[in-house]
């Protein structure tokens, strides 16, 4: 599972229907734009863990301007977006290939898992759609982005 996290100002989540009407499914203020990727050998335990670390990650900056606060700590949110093309191989030709993202069904199961128990934890977490063709705006707060994969954090 891999999340990238980035610290936020502003972000928002639009998707445009078959009519190209655009609609918001989600919006934030300070906090967490996450992009999630999820492989075929993810599962509810890892996707505990990983919440677990992204919830207690402290990169909001202190009175002293050091990053030491968490999201719960400055009262920020959650804009979860699911990425399949996180999982892209670049390593042979210049077509990625996404042999190692997980199926959707699998990973949509999980997706909505992260969302659940996000909501928990953390009073506002807004989503994108599954699937869907989504248009990401944010406002990258420093910037501020930090990467968090499974297999480095739990497998090493």
């Amino acid at each position: 599972m891999r999340f990238v996290v980035q610290r936020v100002s502003s972000a928002s989540c639009t998707v445009f229907d078959d009519n190209a009407v655009p609609e918001v499914t989600g919006k934030i203020e300070k906090g967490f734009l996450v992009l999630i990727g999820i492989s075929e050998s993810d599962n509810e335990q890892i996707a505990d863990k990983m919440i677990k670390k992204l919830i207690g990650l402290r990169i909001f900056e202190d009175a002293d301007g050091k990053t030491n606060l968490s999201l719960s700590d400055v009262g920020g949110a959650l804009l979860l977006i699911s990425q399949f093309t996180l999982y892209a191989d670049c390593r042979k030709g210049n077509r990625p290939s996404f042999t190692r993202a997980g199926n959707p069904q699998l990973a949509k199961e999980l997706y909505e898992y992260i969302i659940k128990v996000c909501k928990t934890q953390i009073p506002i977490v807004q989503q994108g759609i599954f699937g869907a063709d989504m248009k990401i705006s944010l406002l990258n707060d420093g910037p501020f982005t930090v990467i968090l994969d499974s297999d480095e954090m739990f497998h090493s």
